[in-house]
């Protein structure tokens, strides 16, 4: 093996942030959807009719229906800002921010873009004259493009509302339709064909660059911008619509000020140091070997997507085995290609492995050997908020050598509600209700306090909860004991209500037909907050004992929880 050549190192830090990137996006943390009734308030002719003169107790009513109205308005307005933690909202913006910022630098070392950045330095500092008009203008340049993207990034702002960017996240469509794009993407890294732009576009833009000024710039910005699509269109997508799950309305706007501002870095930091292009890596086949591993890595994370669809559906074919499977695979077809054992049609020869190629595939094998275990039904907690439940696995050695069987609650209550829906959700050792007025009545009869976990099919942090959480020895055992365990799911899309149960919601005005959205709605309405995994402590009237919590991955502190609510209930 030779030594390393120079701007190795950079090269293989570069390319060590996709993994980076990708980790980031994909296991956020979604909020679910809320909807708002759009109240007509508009009044006809026909509608005016003439009434007496209101008495006093009249007046009274009156102003009470009014202060009713204000106090649910002001409930609606809180609720769409409220979260468990009244932190998560900035951490949100500032995971997706630094999310795209990465994926700004993985696109700066596309084909596309990497070797226009010493060309367009070059330019600058050759047309202008002067140090000073050549850092004057790439500041320009820089700006330029950030405002391209950051309009971009605005427009699906613009073309989502807060309560349909949280719908992205639990619609199956939408799940449906990104791990397809992702599919499509990948592909296209791969070397299967390009995404581009129409290149009368780019020949347009490219004239307009000519008009020099600060109208120039901004035109070479754009045409910059539009020629390397290719390379940077399937980061673009996949950022956005990542962004677009968590839920927030500024988040589209905020992840692509996050890409291009560090696209627009480099060019100008190099005009203002240009010897620093000296310890740039020269292009070659390395920059292929990224798209490459990028393509295989949208691949990967499309199936997160294509879970989603499956658990909220139940399709039941896409079991945890079937996931880390594909994985497995795609993670060997990774480190056989960074050894040189796979080549791609657009690959060049690689006569030799460079150092970084060499580490960085032993950590790609290393991952793919820690997966293999999880086919048995080893937890694998580092992504187990990726993956599907642990009861969707066919088979599970830990179930033959299982020491904690679900204990029998001996209840007035024989058939446990929608208990054959929620199959493939149920936790090892513990005896899981699915229903409100069971579970209170399972409270009355057994005098313990009801644990209220409102979770979601497609919800990453309330599987990590599960698996890193719920798994220790000390929960498990109160939680088994304890407690009567109710789980809500709140993106349950196939269980319809009886008609009996069908009602219109309160804060919302929608008719309630599904368990999904009647879980939702008890949440928004009663504890003012969407977001899963969401714990609530009750007696057996549904009082609440302890101030309700979030995702806390700090196994003593949900100890803590749990000892409250029982000392609470006992008081």
């Amino acid at each position: 093996m030779k030594l390393l050549n120079k701007g190795a190192f950079l090269r293989a830090g570069l390319v060590a942030l996709i993994t980076l990137i990708i980790l980031n996006i994909a296991g956020a943390n979604p909020a679910y959807a809320i909807q708002k009734k759009a109240a007509d308030t508009s009044v006809s002719a026909a509608d005016v009719t003439f009434t007496d003169i209101p008495t006093a107790a009249d007046s009274l009513a009156i102003r009470k229906k009014q202060a009713d109205s204000v106090k649910k308005a002001e409930a609606e307005k809180k609720l769409v800002t409220t979260s468990a933690n009244p932190d998560e909202k900035p951490k949100t913006l500032w995971q997706i921010f630094f999310g795209c910022f990465l994926g700004g630098f993985a696109a700066l070392i596309m084909p596309c873009i990497y070797p226009l950045l010493p060309l367009t330095v070059s330019f600058f500092t050759k047309k202008s004259g002067s140090k000073s008009k050549a850092v004057g203008q790439s500041l320009l340049y820089g700006l330029s493009i950030i405002i391209i993207y950051v309009l971009l990034g605005v427009i699906v702002s613009l073309l989502f509302g807060p309560g349909a960017l949280n719908a992205l996240a639990t619609n199956g469509i939408f799940n449906f339709l990104f791990f397809l794009l992702l599919v499509v993407f990948g592909v296209s890294f791969l070397g299967a064909f390009e995404i581009t732009l129409p290149s009368s576009l780019a020949n347009k833009l490219d004239q307009n660059s000519d008009k020099g000024g600060v109208a120039g710039i901004f035109f070479m910005a754009a045409t910059l911008v539009v020629v390397s699509f290719s390379c940077t269109g399937p980061l673009i997508g996949g950022l956005l619509a990542a962004a677009a799950t968590k839920g927030e309305r500024l988040g589209p706007a905020v992840g692509m000020f996050g890409f291009s501002l560090a696209l627009a870095l480099p060019f100008t930091l190099f005009a203002l140091f240009p010897s620093w292009l000296k310890s740039l890596p020269k292009s070659g086949g390395w920059l292929n070997s990224v798209k490459v591993v990028l393509g295989l890595l949208e691949i990967a994370f499309s199936l997160k997507f294509l879970s989603n669809v499956d658990l909220a559906y139940h399709w039941n074919w896409f079991d945890r085995e079937v996931f880390l499977s594909l994985w497995i695979a795609l993670g060997v077809i990774g480190g056989l290609y960074l050894i040189g054992k796979i080549k791609f049609s657009h690959d060049s020869d690689l006569p030799y492995l460079s150092v970084p190629r060499t580490f960085i595939a032993i950590i790609v094998f290393a991952f793919v050997f820690y997966m293999i275990p999880g086919l048995w039904g080893a937890p694998l907690k580092v992504i187990s908020g990726f993956l599907p439940p642990p009861a969707t696995q066919d088979f599970d050695l830990s179930n033959i050598t299982s020491s904690s069987p679900v204990q029998e609650q001996k209840v007035s209550i024989k058939d446990k509600k929608y208990e054959t829906v929620f199959a493939r959700g149920k936790h090892k050792g513990l005896n899981e209700w699915y229903d409100y007025d069971q579970a209170l009545q399972v409270s009355k009869e057994l005098k313990k306090p009801v644990l209220i976990d409102f979770t979601g099919w497609n919800c990453p942090n309330c599987r990590k909860m599960e698996n890193e959480v719920w798994t220790d020895a000390e929960v498990r055992k109160r939680i088994q004991n304890d407690f009567v365990l109710l789980e809500l799911y709140v993106d349950e899309k196939t269980a319809q209500l009886p008609a009996s149960e069908v009602y219109t919601s309160e804060l919302s005005g929608k008719k309630i037909t599904s368990l999904g959205d009647k879980n939702a709605d008890y949440e928004t309405t009663k504890f003012n907050t969407n977001s899963q995994p969401y714990y609530v402590i009750t007696d057996s009237e549904g009082n609440v004992l302890v101030p309700p919590q979030g995702a806390n991955f700090s196994i003593d502190n949900y100890i803590k929880f749990l000892d409250s609510g029982i000392a609470a209930y006992k008081k």
